[in-house]
């Protein structure tokens, strides 16, 4: 199951999985572009990127440093079943 996140101000989707059987989280980014879209994941902690699809080298740094500021949050709403079912949030 996937759960939503942030949607950033250039309509770029961010979400992420829950706790992972090996302890890792999926993040997952899906940017509109003409005719589909950008995408990337990322496997928290660890920050192991796969299945990059249209973003540049710069667009991934970006996205990179941003996911390890909030990886402590999607840590612990991955734990919890997203947001909607976070107690602390």
């Amino acid at each position: 199951m996937m759960y939503p996140f942030m949607t950033l101000s250039d309509n770029t989707e961010i979400v992420h999985s829950e706790l992972l059987p090996d302890e890792k989280v999926k993040v997952y980014i899906e940017k509109p572009i003409y005719n589909g879209f950008k995408s990337a994941e990322c496997y928290i902690p660890g920050y192991d990127w796969k299945n990059i699809d249209g973003f540049t080298k710069d667009e991934l740094k970006y996205y990179d440093e941003l996911i390890h500021s909030v990886s402590h949050v999607i840590l612990e709403l991955s734990r919890e079943g997203g947001i909607d079912n976070a107690a602390n949030f």
